[in-house]
């Protein structure tokens, strides 16, 4: 009896070592009634076209910020001002899109959790204000954009909520943008802002309808999502793209891997879910409010439903054979807009919780039997993690911990797999997975 229950006892102690019972803390916390709430109240704004009234307190965007805000200021004020909540905005102008029906501010509602170990490194969930109908220009007619984008914003503000009651080593930021159906204006602006400001981004979230179970396809699926991330950055320059050509990397841009990142942690928190790995910017041809910071140069994907309903997205409210178009509340799911949420509160809780990730990973072992790395010390990391897979695998499947920061994986040949390492902190979260970005003889 004795040798059970020390057996049990050491295999329970495997399992709490490898996750954190926080963060399925977090996941019980996380409120569908808070998000339908919110999407309610939203929708009811009429309209929260880029371009709409800014003045009247119940219709258009600027009563849609505004209440927006003073909820952000709430949860700041349940956390002992634990929050920096304040506007960020660009002018856009005609002369900018033939979208842009008249010149106006694009004002973003950002509140920020700062981090008490790496306050200037910042991981970010954002949802879009705005809304649209058929035509993006129409900045009076109805469009209540309950899926596009309330549950996106929603959901943002909910795991604002949740997290706020938790202090982490690095800052969170929690953003609603604007300007999206014009031209992704807000995360232009903030992407700019951030750059001029130093921020050091971790990567960014973006969540664009998180509310549609059932789509055009026929499919009804609550638990499938989607993560799109492209492969390298698009400001890469030619020596990397050289250096890719000889030795690999066409899949491990650093969105790539904020996006195995975030699998890798849903499958270990939430293995009822089935997030999809979309090996592309955005859905075909098209992009997301991620965009602008990808082309930056900072990491980030979309998080989005997988199955999408097109009569309900950018349509005026009709009924036409049969069919009810709009983008209206009724056609949300807020268990799933739930798990969605879920899915982001866990990830920025992990990565903010996280050691950096180290800056200079070296590889080695050319015509060698055994493959070689060094890489550089991340201060206030515990450890390491050596990862390595079949070269046509999109995860992680192999890994080796170690706590030193020069290493050989014996019997391991260089050329048969992709190699990265990350950072391991004392409370067992890891920091994002570099690939290398150097070689050595």
């Amino acid at each position: 009896m004795k040798q059970i229950t020390l057996i049990a006892l050491l295999f329970s102690t495997i399992i709490s070592a490898q996750t954190d019972q926080k963060i399925y803390d977090i996941i019980d916390a996380i409120s569908a009634d808070r998000i339908k709430a919110d999407v309610k109240t939203l929708t009811e704004f009429g309209t929260r076209n880029t371009f709409s009234d800014t003045i009247s307190d119940t219709r258009g965007i600027g009563a849609a910020r505004r209440w927006i805000k003073s909820e952000f200021d709430k949860i700041s004020s349940d956390c002992n001002n634990c929050l920096n909540v304040f506007y960020q905005k660009d002018l856009v102008t005609t002369k900018m899109s033939r979208r842009v029906p008249h010149d106006a501010y694009v004002v973003n509602v950002v509140a920020i959790q700062k981090g008490t170990k790496y306050p200037n490194r910042y991981i970010i969930m954002s949802g879009d204000i705005d809304s649209r109908n058929s035509d993006g220009s129409n900045f009076t007619k109805d469009a209540p954009g309950a899926n596009d984008n309330a549950s996106g914003m929603a959901g943002t503000m909910e795991a604002a909520r949740v997290l706020s009651k938790y202090q982490f080593e690095s800052s969170i930021i929690y953003v609603g943008l604007s300007g999206e159906e014009q031209g992704l204006f807000g995360g232009a602006g903030l992407a700019k802002y951030a750059q001029e400001k130093g921020w050091d981004i971790i990567g960014i979230l973006n969540n664009d309808m998180i509310g549609n179970i059932t789509g055009v396809d026929g499919v009804t699926d609550n638990r499938a999502f989607r993560i799109f991330s492209e492969p390298v950055p698009a400001n890469e320059t030619e020596r990397q793209r050289r250096m890719r050509r000889f030795y690999g990397g066409e899949v491990d841009g650093i969105s790539r891997q904020l996006a195995r990142y975030i699998h890798k942690t849903t499958k270990t928190y939430m293995p009822e879910m089935n997030p999809m790995m979309i090996y592309r910017l955005d859905r075909f041809g098209r992009g997301g409010h991620h965009r602008p910071f990808n082309d930056l140069g900072f990491a980030g994907v979309r998080i989005m439903e997988a199955h999408e309903n097109y009569t309900q997205q950018h349509q005026d409210i009709r009924t036409e054979n049969g069919i009810k178009y709009g983008d209206t509340f009724e056609h949300v799911n807020f268990p799933y807009a739930k798990k969605l949420t879920a899915v982001n509160a866990i990830n920025l809780a992990s990565l903010a919780w996280a050691p950096p990730a180290p800056k200079e990973v070296a590889i080695g072992g050319i015509v060698e039997p055994s493959a070689k790395f060094k890489w550089s010390k991340v201060d206030g990391a515990k450890g390491y993690k050596i990862y390595w897979r079949d070269t046509t695998s999109p995860t992680w499947d192999n890994s080796r911990y170690v706590e030193v920061t020069e290493f050989t994986l014996e019997g391991i040949v260089i050329d048969n797999f992709f190699f990265g390492v990350s950072a391991v902190g004392e409370n067992g979260h890891e920091s994002v997975v570099v690939f290398p970005n150097k070689v050595f003889r």
